[in-house]
């Protein structure tokens, strides 16, 4: 009777129980990877990568970033079809999104559903106006007030003043109406906006949901896009067509075209290496157990970051495909490496023993290298640092321990394998011949980059967008069209508290009024013009007169008036009541009918306190220094240059890459002299991954290309990728031998790695063509430079 042994046998196979106890294990981690990425929020938003410890201005710079006013804004165009039926959608279109609760602020120029804001406005127009100050009210204040509302009765706006005249003579209401319309806003046809050089109905929108909640903000945009649907459905074939824009619009659009651009170059980069993977195993099953490593490495490297950080960032996403290259060389190298064993299901042991070390050696240089990122004072660069060891560790493990349980001897099946072995030892052969011209050549690469010094960095943070140009310039349109602030220059006050940065917003705006006499503003938008902070509301109520004063100085300033005072018996009324009205509260405001404009210019700060934004028209004569000159000294208000500050974040991003790659090279080198313990055997392996990094800027600095972060990232993969290779090289090197199965599988490794880098290279976005663009070029040359300085490597020999 023959039993089976449950464990495995010296120098045989593994058992069938630790084969199911390892299956099961890796499954089970896989299983609770996949769990966590199916509940992790996929983000977008540059503020990712900005420091997670910033100064005041970054601070206030991210705030706007994630849940600021800019972030949150929507600018629709509304063109073609006829003018009627653009002012039909434009008005049904606003109708539906007011509805729908989305949407904090709503502006087409339609003014029909403002008649609740109106009244409100008008029962407190006292604590609201301006010019509710102690020489308002006397004779002469109230001349001047009711002759220039008397004025304004044969102007467009006399049939909504005439109904009030009586109760508001003084014209309070319609002066707080005017600073609530914005300072630029478009020309006005049939009742909605229209753009002044081109017919197209226009719309403004600011979104309830924070800037960095993408899912909300993506529900948002499809709930404007089915109101124009449903409000266009019946116009028959030759009905408007919408326009959309802003950076909700961004956000959403590169996290999809990221996700989207991730999971083709996955299934690019998976057929064209499944083909030549195919041709170089001649067998399926070899082909599916190459590739379980890569799906290990994506699953733990996604859900690593996702536990960390709580999110993942697109960009990071995307960095997945790139691991394709690299993880599947560990797969090759076992699966290669693992055939023509003497015993039958040993040859796992063999590897295990003879290169398990070397490429365990690899896997660690590689995992000090992107440590340094770990590190990183930006999230999004420390993400990246995260997903790369995450998954490589993980991705070697599975070769370790999984792959020997499938495939105990590796991929018997030889394909183009004795080929690519045959082209190996070809380069071993000649390539040392040429190690002076290349190091030569690298040499003069390292000349020319030092000679470009810092014009070779010089990409920005924008150049990570995936936005095309065509949705850059409809936002540039449809923003001069509706004459909306480009958010380049922001003016934020806060505060403790809501009324200390109230009062901080008004101090600020006294400033700002200034500038718009002058011209160099044509005006600003500032939530005190709705919500003034306390101490202003009890100064204005306290200017008003009692009933007998103000009766006395009425009756003298109406003298030779077409209004007499007899008639304004209602506006003492309302005055008096005036003086006994309490100081409206942020609360109060907050469930109102402008409670929209209160969200959308205040909110409280993530680390405590309020801020309120205060929104610029530059005029023709704006100049930023008399700006930053005119509020300095301004308690608690910052003016803060996007374009400077982003510009200025940037630099400091790039030299802090520029640390953390030099950190995590000298980390690789330490590793390596203690493993090696030979300065010769260093030299030799740090020698090749040196050249390949300096030609490869060299060839970037010849293409003129601007570099920024990702580059140095495709620097750190060159090294992670090219040591193995140096190692392996290192390896036959001191046997005196090139094992001709190791030589095929640092060919096919090489080949994997350059094709899936090159078809990153091609990708539509930027931050992964990036470094595609590195690597690809980088792997190749570090693997014949590897081979090039291996002078000491017999030719190559097969072995049955």
């Amino acid at each position: 009777m023959t039993t089976v042994n449950a464990a495995p046998q010296a120098g045989g196979p593994p058992g069938w129980r630790q084969r199911a106890v390892v299956l099961i294990a890796w499954l089970l981690v896989l299983l609770c990877g996949a769990v966590v990425i199916a509940r992790t929020q996929i983000g977008a938003d540059l503020s990712a990568f900005l420091p997670k410890s910033p100064d005041l201005r970054q601070r206030v710079l991210i705030e706007q970033l994630q849940s600021g006013v800019a972030s949150r804004t929507l600018m629709l165009g509304i063109e073609g079809g006829s003018a009627e039926q653009r002012a039909a959608a434009s008005r049904a279109t606003a109708k539906v999104m007011r509805e729908s609760q989305l949407f904090d602020l709503i502006q087409n120029g339609d003014v029909g559903d403002w008649s609740e804001a109106g009244t409100w406005v008008f029962q407190h127009r006292y604590q609201l106006s301006p010019a509710a100050v102690p020489g308002h009210f006397t004779a002469e204040g109230l001349r001047d007030a009711i002759n220039e509302t008397l004025s304004m009765l044969g102007t467009p706006a006399g049939n909504v003043i005439k109904p009030f005249l009586d109760r508001d003579p003084t014209g309070e209401t319609q002066r707080i109406a005017m600073e609530l319309v914005p300072a630029s806003s478009p020309r006005s046809e049939d009742g909605v906006w229209m753009s002044r050089s081109a017919p197209r109905a226009l719309m403004i929108a600011t979104t309830r949901a924070a800037g960095s909640d993408l899912d909300a903000q993506a529900v948002a945009i499809a709930k404007v896009h089915a109101a124009f649907e449903a409000a266009t459905r019946e116009m028959g074939e030759a009905k408007p067509k919408l326009l959309l824009s802003g950076p909700p619009v961004f956000s959403v659009m590169s996290r999809d075209k990221i996700k989207t651009e991730a999971i083709h170059l996955a299934i690019v980069g998976g057929i064209v290496m499944g083909v030549l993977l195919l041709l170089a195993f001649a067998s399926p099953r070899a082909l599916l157990i190459a590739f379980l490593p890569v799906a290990t490495g994506v699953v733990i490297g996604t859900a690593s970051v996702s536990l960390v950080f709580g999110s993942v960032h697109g960009l990071t996403l995307g960095f997945g495909s790139t691991l394709i290259g690299e993880t599947v060389d560990y797969a090759i190298y076992y699966l290669i490496q693992a055939r023509g064993a003497n015993v039958a299901g040993t040859g796992w042991q063999r590897w295990r023993d003879l290169n398990w070390p070397t490429v365990r050696l690899g896997l660690l240089t590689s995992v000090c290298g992107f440590a340094a990122l770990v590190f990183s004072g930006f999230p999004g660069l420390a993400q990246l640092g995260v997903f790369s060891i995450a998954g490589l560790v993980s991705a070697a493990l599975a070769t370790r321990y999984v792959l020997p349980m499938l495939a105990p001897d590796g991929a018997t099946g030889m394909g183009m394998r004795r080929y690519m072995a045959q082209l190996a030892g070809m380069l071993v052969r000649g390539l040392p011949r040429l190690r002076w011209p290349l190091a030569a050549l690298g040499v003069a690469a390292l000349g020319l980059v030092l000679w470009q010094g810092g014009h070779l960095w010089r990409a920005d943070l924008g150049a990570m967008s995936p936005v095309p140009k065509s949705a850059q310039q409809l936002d540039e349109m449809l923003r001069n069209d509706i004459g909306a602030s480009d958010g380049g220059v922001l003016v934020v006050a806060y505060g403790d508290d809501d009324q200390a940065a109230l009062q901080n917003t008004e101090a600020a705006a006294a400033k700002l009024d200034a500038l718009v006499d002058t011209g160099e503003l044509v005006g600003y938008e500032a939530v005190t013009r709705v919500l003034p902070s306390a101490a202003t509301q009890r100064a204005r109520i306290a200017s008003l007169p009692d009933a007998a004063t103000l009766q006395a100085s009425l009756a003298e300033a109406t003298k030779g008036l077409p209004l007499p005072a007899s008639r304004l018996g209602p506006f003492l009324a309302d005055v008096e009541a005036a003086r006994k009205q309490s100081p409206v509260q942020r609360a109060d405001l907050a469930g109102g009918p402008l409670g929209s404009v209160l969200n959308t210019l205040m909110y409280q700060r993530p680390g405590g306190g309020w801020a309120t934004l205060l929104v610029l028209h530059p005029g023709t004569k704006f100049d930023q220094g008399r700006l930053e000159a005119a509020l300095a000294g301004t308690t608690d208000v910052q003016v803060v240059d996007v374009g400077r500050e982003l510009a200025s974040l940037y630099q400091r991003y790039l030299h802090e890459a520029f640390v953390q790659v030099l950190l995590g090279a000298l980390a690789v080198v330490v590793l390596l002299g203690i493993y090696l313990r030979s300065w010769r055997r260093l030299l030799a392996v740090c020698q090749p991954l040196v050249f390949a990094v300096m030609l490869t800027l060299g060839g970037m600095a010849l293409a003129q290309a601007a570099l920024g972060i990702l580059h140095l990232v495709g620097l750190l993969l060159i090294v992670a990728v090219g040591s193995n290779y140096a190692l392996f090289f290192d390896q036959l090197r001191t046997t005196g031998r090139a094992d001709e199965d190791t030589l095929a599988s640092l060919m096919l490794a090489n080949l994997t790695t350059v094709v899936s880098f090159g078809l990153i290279a091609i990708s539509d976005i930027p931050a992964l063509s990036s470094i595609g663009r590195v690597v690809a070029p980088g792997a190749l040359l570090a693997l014949l430079l590897s081979a090039a300085f291996a002078r000491r490597v017999a030719p190559s020999v097969r072995r049955t």
